[in-house]
Parts: C-alpha cells; sequence; structure tokens
C-alpha cells in the first residue's frame, strides 16, 4: 500500500466526565474488570501468535503447499483476539506508544519483498519504498551502510521499521507477516486475496522469485518479533503491571480511558479512518487486512472488543469467561434508559458489521465493497459506519451523564471534513 497516516487527529470531538463516586458500582471494580478483560485479550493474543509462529516454522523448515495454508489459517486465528484488544488504545499510552510495532498500516510492501512492477518505484515521500530487504543484503539507510545479511528481529524493529521517520515503512507486526504469506493482492476489485506460492519458501531448484531462504528469515524473524512484543504487552497487564496500575492508580482517569478507547475506536478510527475513507476513495488498497482478505473479520473483532468493555464481559479463546462489573453496570444505576439505548447500539452495530462479515465469507469480499458502483457493497460498508458513528454519540450522552472534565475522542477528516480527503 501507498503510504497513509495511521489514523488522522485533525478533528476531534471533545465530551466531559466527572465522578461517579454517588453511585453503589465502584469505579475501582469497572477498572479492576476492564484489566482483566485487558489481560485476558492480550494472553489470548500471544498464545495464538505463538501458534502461528510453530507454523511458520514449519512452513519455512518444510515448505508446501499444505504448510504455507497452514500457516495463512495460523495468521488469521491470531487476529480473532488481537483485535478486540483494539479497544485499549486510545485511553492508555503503554498500549498506543506500543501498537504500532504490531499493527501498523498501511505498509509500502516493496520495503520487505518484491512487488509487481505497477507497484511503481522510490518517491519522494518514501526513497526505499521498493527497497526489497529480503533481496538486499546491505543497503544504505540514512547515509549508513547498513549489513542486513543475517535477517533478524533486532534487523526489523530497531533499523527498519519506520526507517526514515516514514510510518508507511512497517517492517513488523501482523501486516508484514500477513504480506508474506499472501503476497500482494493484485485484484483490484475483482475477487481475489494475494496468491503467493509456496514455492516463494522452497530450496534449491524449486524456489520461485529468488532468496527464498532470506524470505524465510524474514518471517521467522517478524513473527519471533510478534511473539516477544505480545508476550511484553501481555505483562503489561498482571497485577503488578505497569498498565493495570496506571489504569488503577486514578480511578477518574481510568474511567476516561475507558471512554476515550471506546469512541475513539467506534468514530474516527474505525468508522472513520478504516470503513468511511476507504469508501470515499473507492480504494482497495485501504483494506486492513488487504493482503488476506480479513478485513470483514477485524472490522467485526473490533466491534466486538468495544461492547466487550461496555458489559465488562470477554469470552476467552478456550470458552472462559473473564467477566466482572462494569460501565454498563454504572450507567443502569445513573440512567436505565441511558444503558439500554447504549446496550441497542452495540448490538446494532454489532448486526451491521455482521452482515459485512457474512456477505463477505458468501464471496462478497470487502474490496469488492468498496467498488465505485457497488450499491449493495457502499450499502454494507454505510450500515456498519452509521453505526458506529450513533453508538458513537450515545457513548457522549454516557460521558455528559457522567460529569465535567473534558476528554477526547478521535476524529478523522473522511466524518468531519470530507472534502479534506481530496485536497
Amino acid at each position: 500500500m501507498k503510504n497513509r497516516p495511521f489514523f488522522a487527529t485533525s478533528t476531534a470531538m471533545v465530551v466531559a466526565f466527572a465522578t461517579s463516586a454517588f453511585a453503589q458500582v465502584e469505579d475501582a471494580a469497572i477498572l479492576e474488570t476492564y484489566a482483566n478483560i485487558a489481560q485476558a485479550g492480550y494472553e489470548d493474543s500471544l498464545t495464538s501468535a505463538q501458534k502461528l509462529l510453530a507454523a511458520v516454522d514449519s512452513l519455512v523448515a518444510d515448505p508446501s503447499d499444505l504448510t504455507l495454508q497452514a500457516a495463512q489459517v495460523a495468521w488469521r486465528a491470531a487476529r480473532v483476539p488481537y483485535q478486540q484488544t483494539e479497544v485499549f488504545r486510545f485511553g492508555n499510552a503503554i498500549v498506543d506508544d506500543w501498537e504500532g510495532k504490531v499493527n501498523a498500516w498501511p505498509l509500502d510492501e516493496g520495503l520487505i519483498d518484491y512487488v509487481d512492477a505497477s507497484y511503481g518505484g522510490p518517491t519522494d515521500e518514501n526513497e526505499i519504498a521498493v527497497l526489497n530487504v529480503v533481496a538486499t543484503p546491505q543497503f544504505t539507510l540514512s547515509g549508513e551502510t547498513i549489513d542486513a545479511t543475517e535477517i533478524t528481529p533486532a534487523l526489523l524493529s530497531d533499523t527498519l521499521h519506520e526507517a526514515d521517520g516514514v510510518e508507511a515503512n512497517v517492517a513488523t507486526g501482523y501486516h508484514a507477516i500477513e504480506f508474506l504469506l499472501w503476497g500482494q493482492d493484485l485484484n483490484g476489485h475483482a475477487a481475489g486475496a494475494g496468491a503467493r506460492p509456496w514455492t516463494d519458501y522452497a530450496t534449491g531448484d524449486d524456489c520461485t522469485n529468488g532468496n527464498c531462504d532470506r524470505r524465510g528469515d524474514y518471517l521467522r524473524a517478524a513473527s519471533e518479533l510478534l511473539v516477544s512484543d505480545l508476550t511484553w504487552m501481555a505483562a503489561q497487564w498482571d497485577e503488578d503491571g505497569a498498565a493495570r496500575q496506571a489504569l488503577l492508580d486514578d480511578s477518574k482517569a481510568g474511567i476516561d480511558a475507558i471512554l476515550t478507547g471506546m469512541g475513539s475506536l467506534s468514530y474516527g478510527e474505525q468508522a472513520g479512518e478504516r470503513m468511511r475513507l476507504g469508501l470515499m476513495l473507492n480504494d482497495p488498497e485501504e483494506e486492513h487486512d488487504c493482503f488476506s482478505d480479513n478485513t470483514h473479520n477485524s472490522h467485526y473483532y473490533d466491534g466486538l472488543g468495544i461492547q466487550n468493555v461496555y458489559l465488562g464481559a470477554y469470552q476467552r479463546a478456550d470458552g472462559r469467561l473473564v467477566e466482572g462489573p462494569s460501565l454498563s453496570d454504572l450507567i443502569s444505576e445513573l440512567d436505565p434508559v441511558l444503558d439500554a439505548e447504549m446496550r441497542t447500539k452495540l448490538s446494532q452495530t454489532m448486526l451491521k458489521l455482521g452482515r459485512i462479515k457474512t456477505a463477505a465469507e458468501a464471496g462478497l469480499s470487502y474490496d469488492m465493497m468498496l467498488e465505485r458502483g457497488n450499491d449493495a457493497g457502499e450499502a454494507l460498508v454505510m450500515g456498519g459506519v452509521n453505526a458506529l458513528i450513533d453508538q458513537t454519540r450515545t457513548i457522549e450522552r454516557i460521558v455528559s451523564v457522567l460529569g465535567a472534565d473534558g476528554i477526547e475522542i478521535e476524529g478523522s477528516d473522511s466524518l468531519d471534513n470530507p472534502g479534506a480527503v481530496f485536497e
């Protein structure tokens, strides 16, 4: 993908919050549930990433169509718990500062590996957009000669990721791994995801597109790094973890974090940058999981993460339920009608995102929905967008009921200043 900021912050809605000490449901109990859900979500993400790493190891050790497909299945499964943790961004600085390591997008994939000639070459914005590290064991970066003979996690994280300060130089995380497993999706708005052959990891004369050993090294290094990064984040939500302690040390700021995360993911990030923007541009490159055609699932599980946090309940990958006192419990004491409204809005959002998911699984992939003139696709995407905006309005009303201090919900030009998108 050509680089675009991960999310726009040019417009924000300012809403307010004050103490809920007068309610029977205590803020501390709500925050404990929230932290427990975060810990469980990141632990599940870590477990699924470890399974992905094992599948990658099998692919690299014994390349075949079967082992490639198994690694792709493991990648898709790893997205399910991780997407449900995105609601912990925005309000929690520890998460937001870290998140770009594991889920940054869009990316200039030519930095990593070979791309089709139609991709183009270096640009004024990104001189290394087609560096192709897999094929380049030594290169110059910011005037310095880089020895990339050995592709390691450190090379990816410390040297390549966001190299030259360019956000599109994404060298790590889920989407770098996704590209290495699927390759480019060259179908435009037509059906079909990326079609990387398993022989891209083969040995000897069976190797296609060259440098199969280095491609395997990159894939393994990126997968190892993902496990390492998720191990670190899961630890931040342990009993003595920094993220949990920062949340619990100030109950007012903690409730702020919940509402900021819910509102910002609902509005600016998901409704705006991930959904409305792509539809405005009719650009399949604006898909969140563009190489694998998995965007419908990413949107669905993002929405589910917001619902989890409000209701104070998360179903773990092994079926166990993590639950406790919730923001919903608090609002139901203060304004039962408003709580019922929020629950209804969340259900409506999940219904609309579920329709996108169902349609994609039936053959109308998300990039097909983005095509200009596809009225059915536009209706599906805008159904999700409008539901997310609508639930954000209710989040604003919840904040108003709770009080006075200001919190900021991320905005998006696609929603707040559409003309700026085309400037």
